[in-house]
């Protein structure tokens, strides 16, 4: 598992970005990660399932024994190789394609998913987009509805099309961020969607207990995916993950295991929380 300190200049200029141009390649610990069977027999869903975090949470599922259906936008070579991963650990594999801020497309990716698998017992709403801005005022009223689509009218719909399906330890994992807790001066309307994201995870989590259900959240800190590629210039991207404590941006595989924890009955006593995998960054949580 390769976690390097420096990366070279690169930048692409399309959103989403594509992780089968990166170079070098995020880490999704396909090639190492060995479970123990800590999700035999479940079944998950992934949102932003064909790169970077999503493809790391979809394959260490598989590799604990979950079968994963996983949605995308329209990145098919990516998602293909999400599919094979998965299949190659020995599991289910179903990817679908489509708008998840649409809400007929979020409940059909449910619907996809019940009708393959029969059941569903984990749901990781990870799937966003992010578009750095100077200032609020050139936030345009178009770039703030997309990203509020994709990052948290997407995670509602989702969510309220599958709650009826998810029956006692069942569990629900969101994408958050650090910042949702320290802010960005260039991420204005993504850091607002993370502190919402947030504020769902801790108020669904108080509405569902009853029903055994827990729900909670990973802020990660920078992450080697390709939404950095496809948002920052080549001489930032360079310098991505550097002022973190450790020194370096973490790799998808290293922030898959947070998923694994909370998924597992390991995490059976912990609901409403955020779990921080930031290389060191302490923030007010």
């Amino acid at each position: 598992m390769s976690t390097p300190s420096k990366l070279p200049p690169q930048h692409q200029d399309r959103q989403p970005g594509l992780e089968s141009e990166m170079v070098p390649k995020p880490d999704s610990g396909a090639g190492d990660y060995v479970g123990s069977g800590r999700l035999k027999g479940k079944v998950a869903l992934v949102t932003g399932g064909d790169s970077g975090i999503g493809r790391a949470i979809a394959v260490a599922f598989a590799r604990e024994g979950a079968d994963v259906a996983f949605a995308y936008l329209d990145e098919q070579a990516d998602a293909r190789e999400t599919e094979r991963l998965i299949t190659e650990a020995g599991q289910r594999a179903l990817p679908i394609e489509g708008d998840i801020g649409d809400v007929n497309h979020a409940d059909k990716v449910v619907a996809d998913t019940l009708k393959s698998f029969g059941r569903l017992d984990v749901l990781v709403n990870n799937a966003a987009e992010q578009h750095p801005q100077e200032s609020l005022e050139d936030v345009s009223a178009e770039q703030l509805e997309r990203t509020f689509r994709t990052n948290v009218f997407a995670m509602f719909h989702v969510t309220r099309a599958a709650l009826p399906h998810l029956g006692q330890g069942g569990v629900i994992l969101n994408t958050t961020s650090v910042t949702a807790y320290r802010g960005s001066a260039h991420l204005l309307d993504y850091s607002a969607t993370k502190g919402a994201i947030v504020a769902f995870t801790r108020s669904l989590a108080l509405q569902v207990v009853d029903r055994g259900i827990r729900v909670n959240g990973v802020a990660p800190g920078p992450i080697w995916t390709p939404l950095i590629p496809s948002t920052f210039t080549a001489e930032e991207v360079a310098k991505f993950g550097k002022k973190t404590p450790m020194g370096r941006p973490g790799q998808p595989f290293e922030v898959a295991a947070g998923y694994v924890f909370l998924a597992s009955d390991a995490a059976s006593y912990i609901t409403g929380q955020i779990l921080h995998i930031n290389g060191g960054e302490v923030v007010n949580a």
